[in-house]
């Protein structure tokens, strides 16, 4: 039994099954035992590789599309870069590597979004090594008013979701008991749930059916927004999901590269959900914010000439390292990889350009 077990099931045993919701937060934030908390999770040695770990070309092409937008929109000419969960900072140094190449005044001020101790330590190391300077933010509140670039890669889908399940008396929301041998198990609460609290397209459900939605993203998308309507502004969100709304439980944990159950060891492996981006989309548009995509990661990247870069790379390096920069290239824009499961969707104030590649797209 992990610590957090231990905590979680006497806050059970003292206040009834917990939700979802608290249950992730415990999982991955618990200020001593959560699993982004304690630990770099990130690369071989972690339990997961994302885009930026696996080639430098994808931190270095989202460089150049930030530069192509602000080499064409006057009014980002002096911005704040933000990214929302930075992992280990390797795609902001990246970025601003090949941003900077294009445009010298690129990016005059970094801004991380960041809770983690742990991974800002990484972070200082990586940027310091980068001759970076950053300043460090537990949300997006305290950073500074004006025009601004903000990316995400992977973020929304660690933030706690909240599940509802449809019963034989209506919907309910879905939570965490003990079992009558004090195991971890997935029980639902006995309080009705209101169906505002259902997406209108997914109230219909038979029994037994699971529908997720994610306050913190809505919150976050809703901050973004609003900051749009009085400077200019530009996120990208990258993150792997449906285009389109749905039912069906996504939840899941990875641990060494595995998947493991979800309410097994809590707090030593990583919890996830599927992103909703039909639902952001929706937040951000009601708002007043224009929103392009989501398209799949491989347009996204093969738009930005992900393949003429790979083949620059590999003219000028050994056959190893060549063979490291296709497979690369495969992982991150096959379809059988992260080419089609992962999206991207920019949100962005209405007098922007429309965006690579976005141009035959009506925002």
């Amino acid at each position: 039994m992990t610590p957090l077990e231990h905590i979680i099931k006497q806050e059970i045993a003292g206040s009834g099954p917990m939700s979802v919701e608290r249950y992730m937060t415990l999982c991955l934030s618990d200020p001593d035992h959560g699993y982004y908390i304690k630990q770099d999770p990130f690369g071989r040695a972690g339990d997961f590789i994302t885009a930026p770990e696996t080639s430098q070309m994808f931190g270095e092409l989202i460089g150049v599309w930030c530069v192509d937008l602000v080499q064409r929109s006057h009014a980002l000419s002096a911005l704040n870069l933000i990214e929302l969960g930075p992992g280990r900072g390797t795609l902001l140094c990246d970025l601003v590597r090949a941003g900077r190449t294009s445009s010298p005044a690129f990016a005059d001020a970094i801004h991380l979004v960041e809770q983690s101790p742990a991974l800002r330590r990484v972070q200082r190391e990586t940027l310091k090594d980068a001759g970076l300077d950053a300043r460090w933010h537990k949300g997006l509140d305290s950073i500074p008013r004006g025009a601004f670039i903000a990316i995400a890669n992977e973020f929304f889908d660690a933030l706690p979701i909240r599940q509802y399940q449809q019963t034989a008396s209506g919907w309910r929301q879905r939570a965490i008991g003990l079992d009558s041998n004090g195991v971890l198990a997935f029980t639902t609460g006995d309080e009705p749930v209101s169906e505002s609290a259902i997406p209108p397209g997914l109230r219909d459900q038979p029994q037994g059916a699971i529908v997720e939605c994610c306050p913190g993203a809505q919150a976050i998308v809703a901050q973004l927004a609003d900051r749009m309507r009085s400077h200019p502004g530009i996120a990208l969100i990258i993150d792997y999901g449906p285009r389109r709304s749905g039912a069906g439980d996504t939840l899941q944990a990875v641990a060494r590269h595995a998947r493991t159950p979800v309410l097994q060891a809590p707090g030593d492996a990583d919890l996830t959900a599927h992103v909703d981006f039909s639902a952001l989309a929706a937040l951000a548009r009601q708002k007043g914010a224009a929103v392009y995509g989501p398209c799949t990661q491989r347009a996204f990247l093969l738009a930005l000439g992900l393949e003429a870069r790979a083949s620059r790379l590999a003219r000028s390096a050994g056959r190893t390292q060549a063979r490291l920069i296709t497979a690369a290239v495969e992982r991150l824009a096959g379809v059988r990889a992260m080419g089609h499961l992962f999206k991207v969707m920019m949100i962005a104030s209405k007098s922007m350009p429309v965006p690579e590649p976005f141009h035959s797209a009506r925002p």
